[in-house]
């Protein structure tokens, strides 16, 4: 299904250089893209005061690119989880005129959002862009565990195992998408497992 059917998923800009005294950028895999082209627009010293933070990915693709921008700092992270602490303190120690540039997967876009947004940032101080996977951030909503890049429908809750229909509603609140129990009333039924958010 495309993304522009879906009501609640957040709609995504494309990343455009701001005013402002801080910037920092948080990205993932193919969003390092998203902050190479941007910095095409961008005036000259633009990064001498940005930070970015960035997840390649197992492939490690882009951090050169990266590298040549000459950001005043970059943070390579091997998951989300582990710059969680980092990207806290950082909005939590924000001063007025930080620009937020969120860009790459809708999971990382989404939990950064909510890190953000829980830190007190304004939300129009926040850029985003999505580049990359379609794969989903699904909550069980039986047993509330999230599962982490869902390609298929349906797809196997990795908390509770159950098989789960996996539903166009994004909340923003848990930047996931919402399973459901495909074959509740008879658990023998499995329907076919397919690809199909890639």
């Amino acid at each position: 299904m495309a993304a522009k059917t879906i009501i609640s998923r957040p709609v995504y800009g494309t990343l455009s250089p701001q005013p402002g005294k801080h910037h920092l950028f948080i990205a993932d895999a193919e969003g390092a893209l998203a902050i190479t082209n941007m910095a095409g627009k961008a005036p000259s010293g633009f990064f001498d005061g940005a930070e970015i933070v960035f997840i390649p990915g197992p492939e490690g693709k882009h951090v050169a690119a990266l590298e040549a921008l000459k950001p005043a700092q970059l943070h390579i992270a091997p998951s989300f989880a582990s710059l969680l602490p980092r990207l806290k303190q950082t909005l939590t120690n924000a001063h007025m005129g930080l620009r937020l540039y969120l860009a790459g997967t809708e999971g990382l876009i989404g939990q950064a959002m909510q890190v953000a947004l829980e830190a007190g940032i304004d939300h129009t101080s926040i850029e985003t862009e999505h580049r990359g996977s379609l794969a989903r951030r699904v909550q069980c909503v039986h047993c509330k565990g999230i599962t982490e890049n869902v390609t298929t429908q349906p797809a196997l809750c990795s908390h509770c195992g159950l098989l789960l229909l996996v539903r166009d509603h994004y909340s923003r609140r848990l930047a996931a998408f919402q399973g459901v129990c495909i074959n509740a009333e008879d658990r023998s039924e499995s329907p076919p497992i397919e690809e199909v958010f890639r």
